[in-house]
């Protein structure tokens, strides 16, 4: 049996390298980690997981065929927990970016819980997840 208990990592092929790496740094709080130049992987990391940004014209991006863009995409979207979770600091800090965004109920793998989508500038959907609500009490009133 295999048992996954997190990201590991994502690879992404971009476009704009600067302009992607911009985003998840200042505005999800990534951290540049390494660059392996010699198949043109950028490493951001995020908590215990890596974000890969690989550039479509090098030869680990070209591997890959077309560029994400309008009629296509690599991924459908990206999840990443997000802990300690405070829902309306979260959107203050993405409405200073620039991003405007709402929380709604979702359910992920620790069940229904708090959830932001937005998209990073090359159009690849992200989720911002929070823990899962707290139970409803049980009443004893019938």
């Amino acid at each position: 049996m295999i048992t996954i208990r997190a990201i590991d990592h994502v690879v992404l092929r971009v476009v704009d390298l600067d302009r992607m790496a911009r985003f998840y740094i200042d505005v999800l709080g990534a951290r540049f980690e390494r660059h392996q130049e010699q198949i043109g992987l950028y490493q951001l990391r995020v908590g215990e997981a890596l974000i890969d940004l690989v550039p479509v014209d090098s030869k680990a991006g070209r591997v890959g065929g077309a560029a994400p863009g309008q009629e296509g995409r690599n991924v459908d979207h990206i999840c990443f927990r997000v802990l300690p979770w405070d829902g309306p600091a979260i959107l203050k800090e993405l409405k200073g970016h620039g991003i405007t965004a709402e929380i709604l109920s979702r359910y992920g793998s620790d069940g229904e819980g708090p959830s932001i989508y937005l998209d990073d500038p090359e159009g690849n959907t992200l989720e911002l997840k929070g823990p899962p609500w707290a139970p409803v009490p049980k009443s004893d009133w019938k």
